[in-house]
Parts: structure tokens; sequence; C-alpha cells
């Protein structure tokens, strides 16, 4: 004999069709969500089991449990079925509290799963569950740096604003310089990477100069103006100010998002912007400790993962002609950083972090 079709709502058909085409939900979940849609479209018991690679009885009992419990009740563990807990109870909590409130034996600076493991009395891959459980990586550690400008907010808002509505028939540049750039070369050739070993570089190096590099990206289209300098006081500024000045065309205002750097301030480069010519040009300046802020920063992070890094330059000329190849490639097809977070986001988490530093303070001064 078969059984009748599971009768079922329309509601309930849709949840159970949307936990069925889930590939996030555990898997019990979705099997059994299948299952109660092909009884509900009158498919045999045995025909479902086959499908679903359980017996009948189980798929019996799927039906009897919706029949009471609804959609609530689909993968539902019952009480005292499934996995018992391995840990003792409490260990869970206790490494928890170690993690976040004591320090290692020795005085190191963060725990590791073994130390933790030896610490609380359980297996490190015990710890590492936990840890994965709960999101923690004590081995892992982030930088950062609130600002302690008193025009944050203002500034903030200015930049930000900037970036989510540009202004109109303007062009808006982020500009920044990034100094020192070295041109290091390595004691010993480099090995090629070959199955089962990654490419090798020595880690000494010879040192061979450095240049300066001054860029600044259109964040409407990810072009990137770069030259190249031996120092970055107010003249170097000037002269790149006027090379961005000379690629916007005439009737279209000049945005430019660049940090506190006395150089941009510099009398030469104040005098040129006063210049009534140069009523089109407004600078919006990011905070102090804000370099995050500003768009070409992740720029010059690609070029140091992708270029610099992991490059050997035999002279100064050596590194100029490779950074300036590589930016001639990104303009052939170059990527805008879209910025996506808002004023009053930023604002909440800064304000969220100076709370939590000021108790910081509070009890370590107590």
């Amino acid at each position: 004999m078969v059984a009748a079709a599971l009768p079922m709502t329309d509601e309930q058909r849709a949840d159970l069709s949307r936990v069925a085409a889930s590939s996030r939900l555990p898997h019990r979940q979705v099997v059994q969500a299948r299952a109660l849609l092909w009884a509900a479209d009158g498919v045999a018991n045995e025909e479902i089991a086959r499908r679903s690679g359980v017996d009948s009885d189980a798929v019996r009992r799927w039906r009897s449990r919706f029949a009471e419990a609804g959609v609530a009740g689909v993968g539902r563990i019952a009480q005292g079925r499934g996995r018992k807990p391995s840990l003792p109870a409490g260990t869970v909590e206790e490494v928890l509290h170690a993690t976040a409130h004591d320090s290692p034996p020795g005085g190191a600076t963060h725990w590791t799963t073994r130390t933790m493991a030896a610490r609380v009395g359980i297996g490190k891959d015990s710890v590492a569950r936990i840890w994965a459980d709960h999101g923690l990586k004590p081995w892992k550690v982030d930088t950062f740096k609130i600002s302690n400008d008193p025009q944050f907010e203002e500034k903030l808002v200015d930049v930000v604003g900037v970036y989510l509505r540009p202004p109109a028939r303007a062009v808006v540049f982020s500009f920044d310089e990034k100094t020192q750039c070295q041109a290091l070369d390595r004691t010993q050739p480099s090995l090629p990477m070959k199955r089962g070993r990654a490419q090798t570089m020595t880690h000494d190096y010879k040192r061979h100069g450095t240049i300066d590099l001054f860029a600044a990206m259109n964040i409407g289209t990810g072009e990137v103006l770069t030259e190249l300098r031996k120092g970055h006081a107010g003249a170097d500024v000037l002269r790149f100010f006027k090379q961005i000045d000379k690629t916007v065309p005439r009737g279209l205002g000049v945005h430019v998002v660049l940090d506190n750097l006395s150089a941009h301030t510099a009398p030469e480069v104040t005098k040129w912007l006063a210049h009534k010519d140069r009523r089109r040009w407004h600078l919006h300046v990011t905070p102090t400790s804000s370099s995050w802020l500003n768009v070409v920063e992740r720029w010059f992070k690609e070029l140091t993962d992708k270029r610099l890094r992991r490059g050997a330059f035999t002279s100064v000329d050596d590194l100029k002609q490779a950074i300036t190849a590589w930016a001639e490639h990104w303009n052939t097809d170059p990527k805008p950083f879209v910025w996506k977070a808002t004023a009053e986001d930023i604002i909440t988490k800064v304000q969220r972090g100076r709370t939590t530093l000021h108790q910081i303070k509070t009890q370590t001064d107590h």
C-alpha cells in the first residue's frame, strides 16, 4: 500500500522549497525538506527513502514530525539523540575566558593551541575547534590608530562626500606620495617554482638607493598619474600639481583628496593655488592618522604586492623603469576602487573605538 500524499499548505510548501534549495543549511535539514516535498506530491515512502539514501522508517518519522510540528520540525534532532558532548561542562567557557583575559605562561604575548590545551587539560584540536566556532584568532593581530584630529568628523564627511557624490563637471583625484621606494637586489639569484616548492628568494639584499613616487588616481576612471622624484618637497608637489592640471580639460573642476603633509601647503604651492587661474582647484584634506581614507593608498598596495615586494632591482633607474612600466600597464585597463562606506557608519565605528579605548585607559590607570 502507498501512503496518502502528505497534506501541507501553500505557505509550508514554499518554506520547504526554500530549505530544499539552500546551500547553507545543515544537510539533514535539506534532505528532509526534499523528502517531504516528494511526500506531498504523493511519491511512495519506499521511493522517497531510495532517493534520500535512508530507510523507509526514517521517512515515516519525518512525515509524523511534520504533521506535529510543521516546518519548524524539519531537520530537528530529537532530545537525547545526536553526538554527545566530548568536553567536560564549562570547558568551552574556560577556554574563551582565558583566551580573552589571561596571559600565557612565561610572558608570551598570545596563546597557541598547545599552550591553551596544557592550561585547560584538553587536546590542541579541541582548542582549535573552540576558537574557530567563536571566531577567535589569538595568533593574528591587526593594526589600528584612531585619529585625534579635532576636525575629524568634518574632514571625514567632506572626503567621503566627494567619493560617494562626486561634484558635477569635475574630476576627483586621490593623491599621495609613496616615499623611499627602495631599489633592492637579492644577494643570490632566486630559484624557480616547481612541484612541491615555492619560488625562493634570499632574505638579505643589496641597497641601491631610493626614489619617491607621486601618484594621483582618478576615482571615476581608475587611471593613475605618476611621477618619480628624488624628494617630496614643496617644489616637487607643485610640479606634480601642474601635471594634474594639464590633464584636466578646461571647464572642469579639479578636486584633490590628500593628507596634511607640510609639503602640500608649502609657500610655493599655496601661492600657485591662490592664483585666479586655479579657482577650479579644491583640496579635501584627510584627518590625521587616517591614510586608509585615501583611495590611492589601495593602489600603492597593488603596486607593492604585485611588482615591488618580490622584485629585484640593480639600480634606481631599474626601479624607475619597473614602476613606470607597471603603471602604464595598469592604465591600459584601469579599475577604479569604489568607495561604499558612509560617513555615518565610519563615525559610529570610530566613536565605539574611542569609548573602548577610554575604558581600557581608565582600567589601566586604576
